[in-house]
């Protein structure tokens, strides 16, 4: 059992792979919440979904039966609002209608960046093409994430990363990227925890943005053999078997029990 899990105060948990994919939950997540309430830890929500705004999100997950206040989700939107904000900015948002109610009071005319995140409707050549020129007449490039891949309920499917990449390549602007597996998204998801990074764990099912990032940031990581995970995933940072587990209830278990031989 790992020593690093022993100081464990606050728990990280990814959505989309590690609880649920879609509307469908994966089997034991609910328990593993319930568990995670029962006990001393502080749970934090984090993702890097961009396709939904944080009320929608909120409200799937009660849905979905899952015991979540809305405080205790950190979304990349939430990063990306807090930039713009702070730079003064006018973004041309190639958001989802959902997500743009995240940025509800942003002034966009005459936009000097280009927000991406999740949004199928904006990758047309067209819409690709708009942002493009902006880039070359000086806006700035913000990545909500740049996640390669993520999974659907049936298959995976490019993830906003593919398309940054494809404006960085024609414009020769390197991106702002504000979501996982960046320092600054791990430590303002923990900034109202009252936790040091070393004593917070994540748990998600993409090996570089979740675990990578986590362990980036100072803290621990678990991977979770569901939603996008596969085969092999856990060479590619050399994470050791004992931090590869099948499901996200193995992960608070493994979790709870740790912290357990410490106390």
């Amino acid at each position: 059992m790992s020593r690093s899990l022993q100081q464990i105060k606050a728990v990280l948990i990814d959505l989309s792979g590690t609880l649920h994919v879609g509307d469908n939950v994966i089997p034991g997540a609910r328990n593993a919440v319930s568990k995670l309430r029962k006990s001393r830890l502080k749970i934090k929500f984090v993702t890097n979904s961009t396709k939904e705004s944080l009320q929608s999100l909120h409200d799937r997950l009660k849905r979905l039966g899952f015991e979540v206040k809305k405080d205790e989700i950190f979304t990349s939107l939430s990063s990306a609002r807090t930039l713009i904000d702070k730079m003064k900015l006018r973004p041309h948002l190639m958001l989802s209608e959902s997500a743009k109610i995240d940025f509800s009071g942003v002034e966009t005319e005459n936009p000097d960046a280009v927000v991406m995140g999740l949004s199928p409707n904006h990758f047309n050549y067209e819409e690709m093409n708009k942002a493009m020129r902006l880039l070359q007449n000086g806006a700035k490039l913000i990545a909500i994430n740049k996640a390669r891949y993520f999974q659907r309920e049936n298959d995976v499917a490019l993830g906003t990363g593919a398309f940054v990449a494809a404006l960085e390549y024609a414009t020769d602007v390197k991106s702002i990227v504000v979501g996982k597996p960046e320092k600054s998204f791990f430590h303002g998801a923990i900034e109202s925890l009252g936790c040091r990074s070393e004593e917070c764990v994540m748990i998600g099912d993409d090996v570089r943005d979740d675990v990578g990032g986590a362990i980036e940031a100072g803290m621990s990581g678990l991977l979770v053999k569901t939603g996008k995970y596969r085969h092999g995933d856990e060479e590619k940072i050399n994470l050791a078997p004992e931090f590869v587990v099948k499901d996200v209830l193995s992960a608070v278990d493994l979790i709870l029990a740790s912290v357990e031989l410490c106390s």
